[in-house]
């Protein structure tokens, strides 16, 4: 009876997030669904008429993009999320109270606002009117409850907390003092410009970050989740830990158009996780498994959670150089796992699946090889074409319908069903699309546009005290500041969305970690700052006590969800020393590399490496490691990750640094060596098993 209870609440647990991820807290009226869905699909019309039919100034864009999420949040989110005595009103989800109609309205004339008096607006800019101060004054209170009803607190808080700090900094002491704004300064660059609410961020989801969110809702909606964890399973199941790996793969493949980690649990998590205990592992390893996986999907190109679109933002560089920048890391996270599974499955003993649980092959890719056109189209139009994001994403888009016509139509003929019963499908789940698509956007639409209001106050002049402080707090050493950066990423990521916490730590450290690097002889590139900064706010969402992927997954796998969130945080222990090594090592972003074939080698290096130093991380190899044999594998993942700074220590010009990765191969190859003579020794002794 108690583990029914505890089953009970985690089941209802994993609902809640899946509801809050989708935009489906409330269960809403007949009429109610019209005009959500009404409001959703104009939403996606409008994103998809930018790059095709529609010509509006960028300002004008932010704005009726915020518009729109501002109406459908308070449509969708209740003010509570549980019923409180005498606040029961503020926690109705059988229908939309009337208050919410108002804030809907509200929300959406402020954020409009911009849009229609931009003219006026811009003739006074500096010296905004009583109705420009009391239209901002709206928008910045109706946001930041918006934002808190779809991500939590944090970000409101923090947004009020330098809101706060922005006129009061005359009377702070004088370590943090700041000469502070008045209320028409602070409305004028937050509410009535591009620098704070109307900033790159939005203007990167308004632009860019809907088109991708929505082109991954249309290809979950027709099935590709399924097909990934299908074709992972048909290729990898039957190997030992297959149903682990296949979750790696499969995971990487949904982060190629998720971009959100919980997203990715409940996509194909239902499938693997069930799989993984049935083979062996134990359901805390199972979810762990499954929470790095899907956590690991937003460093996966293209999407990267949004991030990627903002970082090429601010970086000023084009997006295809992010990419490029991302690729060798996000890889050798992936491959990571994978050999994290199977050491798993070593230590534990277990197999693969048996062959009547997995799906076939050529049947899985029979019916549903579909779904690779449009990811090939998009790399086809991002890699050779070099069209812009827009533009691939557009078309990728409009391909996507084509396909979805054809895969119901395929069924309705294999069926033998009326044809006009598939089109009927088809339009309803191009429908269902635009709508998942548009509730996807609201946590990244709203998160950039208070992150702007951080970011807005930072470049009021407040960046440059911090920058002193953080430099001070760091006593100029890299490494503290490193440290300091990636616990305050970890911290803040708790509550907010990765690309929320992007924003905040890169505009806050990002420009520091450059600095105080230069300062002490470390050339840091500001792509690796930026990345770094990115990494950490990801891992947040693993990290105990509140990691909300750990407690999708662990209410799947029927697990603790802190013992899973812990245990997915050592998974994920890799990632975090990747961001240290490009830091020190901008290779591993390819800056710097134009020949493919050093890439290649850096890259291959950076895959062995890895294999190392998961060898160590999970103290074990082909066998159980002893403990003079763990320097070995360090050493491995050490000198394969940076080769320059072995050189530099033994004074051997960078020229020739490569020639170090032959000593980390040897060495990698000693210690393996090692382990067979020790495991071929306990065989014949007959007290050790190999794995």
């Amino acid at each position: 009876m108690v583990l029914e209870k505890i089953g009970a609440k985690k089941a209802e647990s994993a609902e809640e997030l899946i509801k809050a991820e989708t935009g489906d807290i409330r269960e809403l009226r007949t009429h109610e669904r019209y005009i959500v869905g009404t409001v959703a699909v104009l939403w996606a019309l409008y994103q998809l008429a930018l790059p095709s039919v529609l010509v509006i100034d960028s300002t004008r864009e932010r704005a009726i993009h915020l518009t729109f999420a501002m109406v459908l949040l308070y449509l969708l989110f209740p003010c509570l999320r549980r019923k409180r005595k005498f606040l029961g009103y503020l926690a109705v989800r059988d229908r939309i109270p009337f208050i919410d109609y108002l804030f809907a309205i509200a929300g959406g004339l402020a954020a409009l606002y911009l849009a229609l008096d931009y003219n006026g607006i811009a003739m006074r800019m500096g010296i905004p009117n009583t109705r420009d101060v009391i239209m901002g004054t709206i928008l910045v209170i109706l946001l930041l409850e918006a934002t808190r009803r779809v991500i939590g607190p944090a970000l409101s808080v923090i947004a009020v907390i330098f809101t706060i700090y922005a006129f009061f900094g005359p009377y702070m002491p004088d370590v943090i003092a700041f000469k502070g704004v008045s209320l028409r300064k602070y409305l004028s660059t937050i509410c009535l410009s591009t620098e704070g609410i109307y900033g790159i961020p939005l203007g990167v989801s308004s632009s860019i970050v809907y088109l991708f969110v929505l082109m991954g809702a249309l290809l979950d909606k027709a099935g590709a989740g399924e097909f990934f964890t299908n074709l992972a399973l048909s290729i990898l199941g039957r190997f030992k830990g297959g149903a682990a790996k296949a979750a790696v793969v499969a995971s990487a493949a949904t982060g190629l158009v998720s971009g959100s980690s919980i997203a990715n649990i409940v996509t194909t998590g239902p499938f693997t996780i069930p799989l993984m205990k049935k083979i062996g592992y134990p359901p805390k390893k199972a979810a762990a498994v499954e929470v790095a996986a899907s956590t690991d999907g937003q460093i996966m190109p293209p999407i990267m959670g949004a991030a990627a679109f903002i970082i090429a933002e601010y970086v000023n560089v084009p997006y295809l150089t992010v990419v490029k920048a991302a690729a060798i890391p996000a890889f050798a996270s992936y491959f990571g796992l994978f050999c994290i599974t199977h050491l798993e499955a070593s230590k534990l003993g277990i197999k693969g699946l048996p062959p009547e649980d997995l799906p076939k092959f050529k049947e899985v890719l029979k019916n549903g090889i579909h779904y690779l056109i449009p990811l090939l189209v998009l790399l086809n139009e991002l890699v050779y074409l070099r069209h812009t994001p827009v533009t691939a994403a557009f078309r990728t888009i409009i391909l996507l319908f084509a396909i979805i016509f054809y895969q119901e139509i395929r069924k309705a003929i294999i069926a033998r069903k009326n044809l006009f019963s598939a089109f009927y499908e088809a339009i309803k789940l191009i429908i269902e699309g635009l709508i998942k698509g548009s509730k996807n956007m609201l946590s990244v639409g709203l998160a950039c546009a208070s992150a702007g209001i951080i970011v807005g106050v930072v470049d009021m002049g407040i960046g440059g005290m911090i920058s002193e402080v953080v430099e001070y707090l760091s006593h100029g050493n890299i490494f503290l500041l490193l440290f300091i950066t990636a616990t305050a990423s970890l911290i803040i990521g708790m509550g907010l969305p990765t690309t929320a916490t992007y924003i905040v730590m890169a505009s806050l450290t990002a420009p520091v970690i450059v600095e105080v690097g230069g300062n002490l002889g470390f050339i840091i590139p500001i792509m690796a700052a930026h990345l770094f900064c990115f990494y950490f706010g990801i891992l947040a969402d693993d990290t105990p006590p509140v990691g909300l992927a750990a407690y999708a997954a662990s209410a799947i796998a029927m697990s603790e969800p802190v013992p899973t969130g812990i245990q997915g945080f050592k998974y994920d222990i890799r990632t975090s020393c990747i961001a240290f090594m490009f830091v020190f090592n901008p290779e591993l972003i390819l800056n710097g590399i134009n020949s493919w074939s050093k890439g290649m080698l850096i890259f291959v290096m950076a895959l062995i490496g890895m294999s190392s130093f998961e060898c160590f991380a999970q103290n074990w190899c082909i066998t159980r490691n002893k403990w003079y044999e763990i320097p070995f594998f360090l050493a491995t993942a050490f000198v394969l990750f940076h080769p320059g700074a072995i050189a530099g220590f033994f004074g051997i010009h960078s020229d020739k640094k490569y020639f170090f990765y032959i000593l980390g191969l040897l060495i990698y190859a000693l210690a393996v060596f090692m382990q067979k003579i020790r495991l071929r020794a306990g065989e014949e002794a007959g007290n050790l098993t190999p794995a």
